[in-house]
Order: structure tokens, then sequence, then C-alpha cells
């Protein structure tokens, strides 16, 4: 991954939202990010394709669910700077629990 494409995909508001709650959270599923972004399901996952399409998110299907994480491709560069904006994320991006297997998930 470049550092153009790199910028560009956290560029969107949402994007950089996601990929900063994945990088805190280590990996999360749709229902989670629908959750504590208060956005729609098909939103959500217009944005994590594009952000899996670009090498930024890998995912992993475990039965029904889908999970999200970094991918382990990324330059090293990446995580440094991806852990400087969860360091300074703002409060509304906190932790969240674990999906729970009656939520909706993708």
């Amino acid at each position: 991954m470049d550092q153009v494409s790199f910028f560009k995909c956290l560029a969107d508001e949402t994007r950089l939202s996601i990929v900063t709650l994945v990088t805190e959270n280590k990996e999360l599923c749709v229902c989670d990010l629908t959750e504590k972004l208060q956005l729609s399901q098909p939103k959500i996952s217009r944005h994590l394709a594009l952000l899996r399409s670009s090498g930024l998110l890998q995912d992993r299907r475990q039965g029904q669910w889908v999970y999200y994480s970094l991918s382990t491709q990324l330059p090293a560069w990446c995580y440094e700077i991806l852990n400087v904006l969860v360091q300074h994320s703002p409060n509304h991006l906190a932790t969240l629990p674990a999906c729970s297997t009656q939520s909706y998930c993708e």
C-alpha cells in the first residue's frame, strides 16, 4: 500500500471511524460497526468492501458472521499511523464489546 492510497482510504469520515474502531478492537463484525456508528448495514458494508479491496482490511468468516481486521500485509508505517489515530480518537469511538450471537451480523 502506498501513502496516497492509504490516506485516500482514511479521507472519508466513515472509513476513518471504521478503521479506527477495527484498529482499537482488533476485530469487529458489521453488527458492531452499525451499532457503534449508527449507520445502516448497507452503508457500512459498502465502506468495508472498499477498505477490503484497497488492502487496508481483511475479513474472516466464522459461521454466519464475517469479522474484519487490519490486513496483515500492511507496511509497518501504516500500523504506526493507525495506532496514533487510536490514541487520539474521540470518546465516541470507545472499545466495543464482542459481537453477541443474538445480534444481526453479516
